[in-house]
């Protein structure tokens, strides 16, 4: 077990604690904390020597004095123990050596070891503290106070959840007479402190310029200062150190936070535009001078993707209007030369890819017949008469070949075998398609002839259009030129005439075939709603008379005797019945026999309540009387429950 003393707390970038970085020896604002003041170097060598001596427990101690080394180098005996601990030969100022006979594998103490600048316990490379190991604090001296370390055996002091970029710390604790120069005296050796803010009520905060100087700073939580020699209660304290949480490093936290998102945002977009593909080069505006170079461009076959790209952006700009219509057709036209072009391409690299099949083919053929032959080679080798010949070596040699072109023919036989199985399924899949063609094109013929009529009717339709607008544009020309009549132009107007009168009445012949053919679909599906009524109707009158037969041969007897003993005996009474269950089914919470009677009164005046109340007596399974109400408010009401009734009769 190692025990890792520390004598001092300096003002490094180093945590005690939980911190690896190397220790400086050497620090240009002096020692922060001291043992005590240095007078001279003989009783700093009797420190050195009464901390280098073994413990009683035989545990290795490494102490670490922090005192900084700032002798002055005329002092020759000081530098050279300090060199010499370094174990580097001591020079003087004028790069002398000081000890000339100076042995650097001997120390100048007895019993120490030459140091070296990798040997653990200097500042260049510090050893690795394991985090389970006990760290032993020591007394800290300051110039006004003095810091005791607590109990080792307790445990750590708590601290708070510690706030994002927090540098501000609160410390607890302080003696009554503690004053803001002894605060700044204990917590400057931690770093730089921006601001204390002190209280009345013995605590304080501290703001320090960076994060890791709070670490070190909660490095003194637990313990006691003394300010002076004095033991008076009011000069005495236990030091509580924990986060604070501040504004001012929540605020600073969230600017680093943006900062950083920014650039990480920055980075992305720099990213996403390095990786981004090329924009397309901008399409020119339309006019006749592109166009031409357009229409000569459709014609190259090097060209042609370009050219039609700009063809479609310009379409789809909405380029094409009157004038510029033929010239747009034409451009089209020359498009549409290009398909012959790319069909016999394809067709061409097809053929280059049946013969390169049959090439194939053919070589793995060729070389599953040499395959053939080797492998016969080594079966004749293997037979009685050659085979005795051999020696042991030669036969193996002969089985293990004769297996690998085994396995290799095998190989290539079966990668031929699944070629033609292949050619046969693609074969059998043309067979496949071409008779569900057959089948398709044979369920939608009406569909189809019904599709071509429309197309037909709408192109008719367009081609009217078209004809008028050219009949406009000439009258509008005749109207600017002011012209006499030309007998070319009558003649044009003539035949245009002609031309649409042709197409107006066989456009009329195909919207008559149209109608006609639409009213025969009609009749058909009329004619087919018929039949399927006609069939309901006869299904419903079957079911219909077979449910009355059983009925009436059931029931032909029992109806006599009910007749015969009903408790109506008039058609009056059967009237009232009928009457009074309307009535009761509209009220189902069911009504009292004045109100029933009130009802009947509007009717016929000469009905008797008492009448009333004995036929709807005799009609149990017709009429109930209930009881409703609590105390005052009970009352008799009569119900409809003639639906019950059937079932139960």
């Amino acid at each position: 077990m190692f025990l890792v003393q520390y004598t001092g707390l300096n003002q490094l970038p180093f945590d005690p604690a939980n911190n690896n970085e190397p220790l400086q020896f050497g620090s240009a604002s002096g020692p922060l904390v001291t043992e005590g003041l240095i007078e001279n170097g003989g009783e700093s060598s009797k420190k050195r020597k009464r901390t280098n001596a073994p413990s009683a427990d035989n545990s290795r101690t490494l102490n670490v004095d922090s005192t900084a080394m700032t002798l002055p180098m005329s002092d020759p005996t000081a530098w050279a123990t300090a060199m010499n601990n370094l174990g580097m030969t001591p020079l003087g100022i004028a790069g002398q050596p000081i000890l000339p006979d100076f042995d650097p594998a001997l120390g100048m103490m007895t019993g120490i070891p030459p140091i070296t600048p990798m040997m653990p316990g200097l500042g260049i490379v510090p050893p690795p503290i394991p985090p389970d190991m006990p760290v032993v604090k020591e007394i800290i001296h300051c110039k006004s106070c003095t810091l005791f370390p607590p109990n080792p055996n307790l445990p750590p002091p708590a601290t708070r959840e510690r706030p994002p970029g927090c540098k501000t710390v609160f410390v607890g604790g302080l003696p009554e007479n503690g004053t803001e120069q002894i605060i700044v005296e204990v917590f400057e050796q931690c770093g730089e402190i921006i601001a204390i803010r002190k209280s009345k009520k013995n605590f304080c905060h501290i703001r320090f310029a960076e994060e890791y100087m709070v670490d070190k700073a909660l490095y003194l939580s637990g313990y006691r200062i003394r300010l002076g020699s004095s033991t008076d209660k009011k000069d005495t304290g236990r030091l509580h150190v924990d986060f604070a949480q501040a504004r001012d490093d929540l605020y600073e936290w969230e600017c680093k936070q943006r900062m950083l998102a920014r650039e990480e945002r920055h980075r992305r977009r720099m990213e996403e535009e390095r990786l981004r593909p090329p924009s397309p080069p901008p399409v020119v505006h339309y006019s006749d001078h592109e166009c031409s170079i357009v229409a000569e461009k459709l014609k190259d076959d090097s060209k042609f993707s370009e050219a039609v790209q700009t063809l479609l952006t310009w379409i789809e700009r909405g380029e094409v209007n009157r004038r510029s219509a033929n010239n747009f057709y034409s451009m089209i036209q020359s498009a549409n030369s290009h398909v012959r072009r790319l069909v016999n391409e394809k067709a061409a690299h097809e053929k280059d890819m049946e013969e390169a099949k049959e090439k194939f083919k053919q070589a793995l053929s060729g070389i599953l017949i040499q395959f053939e032959q080797i492998v016969a080679v080594y079966h004749s080798a293997s037979k009685q008469k050659a085979w005795d010949h051999f020696t042991k070596a030669q036969r193996k040699n002969i089985s293990v070949w004769c297996k690998q072109a085994e396995e290799i023919r095998n190989i290539h036989n079966d990668e031929l075998m699944g070629i033609r199985r292949e050619e046969e399924m693609e074969m059998s899949d043309d067979e496949i398609e071409e008779t569900t063609e057959t089948k398709e094109t044979e369920e939608s013929a009406l569909v189809s002839q019904a599709e071509a009529l429309k197309e037909e009717n709408d192109s008719l339709r367009w081609q009217l259009d078209a004809y008028r607008n050219e009949v406009e544009l000439l009258k509008q020309e005749q109207g600017k030129a002011h012209r006499e009549d030309d007998p070319n132009k009558e003649q044009q107007l003539k035949l245009l005439q002609q031309a649409l009168q042709g197409m107006q009445q066989h456009l009329l012949k195909v919207q008559e075939e149209y109608k006609r053919k639409e009213a025969e679909l009609e009749k058909v599906k009329d004619d087919k709603l018929q039949v399927e009524k006609m069939l309901e109707n006869l299904k419903e009158k079957e079911t219909c008379a077979s449910r009355l037969c059983t009925s009436s041969q059931d029931s032909d007897y029992p109806l006599e005797k009910t007749l015969n003993s009903s408790p109506i005996k008039s058609e009056r009474e059967a009237l009232l019945v009928g009457i009074i269950s309307t009535f009761l089914h509209v009220h189902p919470f069911g009504a009292s026999i004045e109100y029933i009677c009130s009802y009947l009164h509007r009717l016929d005046n000469k009905i008797c309540t008492s009448d009333v109340e004995c036929l709807m007596g005799r009609l149990q399974h017709t009429f109930r009387q209930e009881m409703t109400g609590v105390g005052a408010s009970l009352e008799k009401r009569w119900k409809f429950c003639g639906f019950e009734g059937l079932k139960l009769t």
